[in-house]
């Protein structure tokens, strides 16, 4: 448990602290905005192809050992990035951060199911696994903003290598995972990979350069022809990586589904907001990490909440509780999103983020419990990888409506529209989730 906590805090602070420190990045090594962008995406990119595979290969070779093999690879490729001489450097560096973390994520939920086989003390474990997630994306851009400015960007790598040794001795004692005897897929493989690339590739290059341009037109192309070969794949597959039969269940598909709106909501929101933080408002990078502290801090405390709840009246009413406030918190912030009161807008984001850590372990716990457990990397690939897309979805498209800043304004208030008719919707379909006895047995 404590090896898995080390390492979704270690994944989550990277990936939000590196935010804060582009412009820092820009004056060492240069560039242009597209190639600053490319920091962020390259890690982006590699963790949406690579989900479902690893997640896969998880319940095949082991948890344990694809973890531990994930969190060397990160830490050596943060140690490159720390010492990066060149923006090209940085970028590669990010691109095997981004690969090791997508390893990284389904295992270490996989190691959470199986290392805690009773229902109710698995919804409390992972309520304390999505804490370390929370609390890192609360001090993501605090600390980012800290260590830039007094020390330097390259101290936000250098800070996971103490992080990663303590979670690998740590780990040394988690007793082995078990296996599934079966082949691995490779045509699933290569097939989710490219066509998730390619969708990934597409939309960050659409909502940056426009979706009219022959190269994103081609990749959106690629994605849609290799994800119909994916499944005609997995249909045909003997063992397939992702069992078509696995979304004949409700539960599992309506978890999947839920999710990328969850990450299209918060992600899409963050963005959008920090960019208005600074570029509007004039907020140095620093006070405008700041201002999503409420909002962010709060999460941990909802994660917890969100178990206690879920045992008693179990996870469905958690999720469409956690998703109703939010989508309540996401109107509400588009009557003031506009408001100059600086105070104001961080006490009305609160309940977004606040709604969404009730929600988000529910919803793990209940397709964990959907799925059986030698199938838990498959199961977290599925979610991650569906939000992961959800938030890469949502920057992509409310980047381009918020470009320019004479329509900032108007894309900000349809960018926040958009989040909360999808929470909306989430929550419509959360209410179909099968209740607690039937969703466990499921």
């Amino acid at each position: 448990m404590l090896a898995t906590l080390l390492g979704f805090f270690m994944l989550s602070l990277d990936a939000t602290a590196v935010n804060v420190a582009l412009p820092g990045i820009g004056r060492t090594l240069g560039g242009t905005t597209a190639g600053l962008q490319w920091v962020v995406d390259a890690y982006t990119l590699m963790f949406a192809a690579l989900l479902i595979s690893a997640g896969a290969v998880a319940d095949r070779i082991g948890a344990r050992r694809l973890f531990g093999t994930g969190l060397a690879a990160f830490m050596i490729a943060s140690a490159a990035c720390g010492v990066a001489p060149g923006l090209g450097l940085l970028i590669g560096g990010r691109v095997v951060q981004g690969s090791a973390a997508a390893i990284m994520l389904p295992a270490s939920l996989a190691l959470v199911r199986q290392a805690f086989p009773d229902p109710a003390r698995r919804a409390k474990a992972i309520a304390r696994w999505s804490v370390g997630g929370a609390v890192a994306i609360a001090a993501g851009p605090v600390v980012g903003g800290v260590l830039t400015s007094a020390v330097s960007w390259r101290a936000i790598f250098f800070i996971n290598l103490p992080v990663g040794l303590v979670t690998l001795v740590v780990l040394a004692g988690a007793p082995r995972s078990p296996r599934r005897a079966v082949p691995l897929d490779p045509a699933g493989q290569i097939t989710a990979i490219a066509g998730l690339g390619a969708l990934t590739f597409g939309v960050i290059e659409g909502g940056e350069n426009g979706f009219g341009r022959p190269l994103v037109l081609g990749c959106l192309l690629l994605a849609a022809v290799t994800l119909a070969a994916f499944v005609v794949a997995e249909a045909r597959a003997v063992h397939p990586m992702v069992p078509l039969g696995t979304f004949r269940s409700r539960t599992v598909t309506v978890c999947v589904a839920i999710g990328f709106a969850i990450n299209v909501a918060f992600y899409g929101l963050i963005f959008v907001l920090s960019l208005y933080f600074q570029r509007i408002l004039g907020e140095p990078a620093v006070t405008a990490g700041l201002m999503f502290l409420p909002m962010t801090a709060l999460l941990s405390s909802a994660n917890l909440a969100s178990a206690r709840v879920a045992v008693r009246f179990g996870p469905r009413v958690t999720i469409w509780t956690g998703l109703g406030v939010s989508a309540l918190g996401m109107l509400a912030l588009l009557g003031v999103c506009t408001f100059p009161d600086r105070l104001l807008l961080a006490v009305v984001m609160v309940p977004a983020g606040l709604g969404l850590g009730f929600a988000i372990p529910s919803l793990t716990v209940m397709l964990l419990d959907a799925i059986p457990a030698d199938q838990a990397g498959l199961a977290a690939g599925m979610l991650n990888s569906s939000r992961q897309i959800g938030g890469t979805l949502a920057v992509a498209v409310f980047g381009a409506m918020v470009s320019g800043r004479a329509h900032f304004v108007s894309g900000l208030r349809g960018s926040i529209l958009i989040g909360a008719l999808m929470l909306l919707a989430a929550t419509a379909a959360a209410l179909t989730l099968p209740g607690q006895a039937k969703a466990l047995s499921e």
